[in-house]
């Protein structure tokens, strides 16, 4: 079983022994979207504007680097017919070089930014995490859950989560 599925049906698994002992008590569910947290609280819209700072400037470099290295790739094309072979040969050479020069540059960035990139979210969950547990302690809830299947806009805490760490961020 995948850990989706696996996810899901130990949240439905959550729900249908929790409906059981509802009967005997009121319990006080809650449900979070992780997703629009990090899509939409300040901490990550932060995180995103800090990376982008960080990893731009290389962005750019490499866009720039593969306009150049087509553009030379294209005027190889358009002199080939009248270069003599050796001159034709070592351009060809040169590109291949440049070309993978610059996919060695490429899974370089893709690497740093990833690893940034997992950096920067780790501390905006670590500091979601710690809002949903001020809200469970401080508002008496039994379960709040992330990962479910379908949650009514009773139970739906997002917007508080939201809230709570937009609030801390000022």
């Amino acid at each position: 079983m995948k850990t989706s599925q696996m996810n899901t049906w130990a949240a439905g698994l959550v729900l249908l022994v929790a409906s059981g002992l509802a009967a005997a008590q009121e319990l006080k569910f809650g449900y979070v979207n992780s997703e629009r947290v990090l899509r939409e609280a300040i901490p990550a819209k932060a995180a995103q504007d800090k990376l982008q700072l960080e990893f731009g400037k290389r962005e750019r470099e490499l866009a720039e680097q593969t306009s150049k290295l087509k553009a030379a790739a294209d005027k190889l094309d358009k002199d080939a017919p009248t270069l003599a072979e050796s001159e034709r040969t070592r351009r060809q050479r040169e590109l291949v070089e440049q070309d993978r020069d610059l996919q060695r540059k490429r899974r370089e960035f893709q690497e740093d930014l990833n690893q940034r990139r997992n950096e920067e979210l780790a501390s905006v969950v670590e500091r979601a995490n710690r809002v949903i547990k001020q809200i469970f302690e401080s508002e008496k809830y039994d379960v709040i859950l992330q990962e479910v299947v379908f949650a009514g806009p009773r139970v739906d805490i997002t917007d508080k989560v939201i809230k709570a760490l937009n609030g801390a961020t000022k």
